[in-house]
């Protein structure tokens, strides 16, 4: 009797939990996670900066080749604590070079997702509030872009540009993520606009500005979130094929000129698996947080994906 009671204590429990993230959709659990990884690599750039000499990313910092703590390389010289997670060919630290390059990756796509949301915002609502032949060119407008193989002219412009910026090439990369909200907000527009509270705020006088960006953009909030870490994951994916093609920043570590240097340097064939293997960890966890945030923002947004 006493286990059974101990029991229906427990499943009660759960029961008012789930209830609670229920009542309260942000406390959703692939939410909270992902937004964990997230703001755990953030923590890695900034504490690390403060924890970890920086001079280490410069070449001859350290012995080269030099494997992780406890692990030989192909030498047979074993790692220690100086270089935690090894160095690379020329001595750099690749923990140092985590530090540095894993804030410099998410910039980037958080950048680029910025510009391309701001102006999918503007041109989503403008498409399908204003109708008429504002719609027909911006329509077309992003259909044509979305034909367009962004990678294939981003390489060819970095190619023409020479050594970029972090910025520049995030601008470069928003110049090709702005269709899909554009797309997402005029279709949603375009159902919102006959409402009934769009209709008073008419008939009252306000203006197209304020109906735009004041009535209806507040109920676009979730599904504005969702889209932005969508553009996110994007513009870090476009970034990253950049960088190992070798056309992105040439003297700022990214993750992607990590795992370009050590391809270019023959660390397969050296068996140098430390150097690609743990910015390619790191970018793996990077977008599985930013996966959690997307489901996350999807359930808080769709009552129906909720389960109690």
């Amino acid at each position: 009797m006493g286990g059974r009671g101990m029991s229906d204590v427990a499943m009660t429990r759960r029961q008012k939990r789930r209830m609670r993230r229920f009542d309260n959709p942000w406390l959703n659990p692939k939410l909270i996670w992902g937004l964990g990884l997230l703001l755990g690599i953030i923590a890695l750039g900034l504490l690390g900066r403060v924890f970890w000499d920086m001079d280490l990313v410069f070449t001859g910092a350290g012995m080269p080749r030099q494997g992780p703590v406890g692990i030989e390389n192909i030498r047979g010289q074993v790692g220690t604590l100086a270089h935690p997670l090894g160095t690379d060919v020329s001595g750099k630290d690749i923990l140092a070079l985590l530090i540095v390059g894993a804030p410099n990756s998410l910039y980037v796509g958080v950048l680029a997702s910025l510009i391309g949301m701001s102006l999918g915002i503007f041109l989503g609502f403008s498409a399908g509030f204003l109708g008429g032949r504002t719609d027909d060119v911006i329509r077309v407008g992003s259909d044509v872009m979305i034909t367009i193989p962004p990678l294939l002219i981003l390489v060819v412009v970095q190619a023409a540009f020479g050594d970029i910026s972090l910025t520049l090439m995030a601008l470069l990369i928003a110049g090709f993520v702005w269709q899909s909200p554009t797309r997402l907000i005029r279709a949603q527009v375009l159902s919102m606009r006959e409402a009934g509270y769009v209709q008073m705020a008419r008939l009252s006088g306000a203006s197209t500005f304020h109906i735009m960006f004041r009535e209806m953009l507040p109920n676009l909030v979730p599904y504005l979130f969702g889209s932005f870490i969508a553009n996110v994951t994007t513009s870090i994916v476009t970034a990253v094929g950049l960088e190992v093609l070798g056309l992105g920043p040439q003297r700022v570590p990214t993750l992607g000129r990590v795992i370009y240097d050590a391809i270019n340097s023959g660390a397969l064939i050296q068996n140098m698996w430390w150097w690609w293997g743990f910015p390619t960890i790191l970018l793996a966890v990077m977008f599985i947080g930013l996966l959690l945030v997307n489901l996350g923002l999807d359930e808080v947004s769709n009552p129906r994906l909720r389960r109690l």
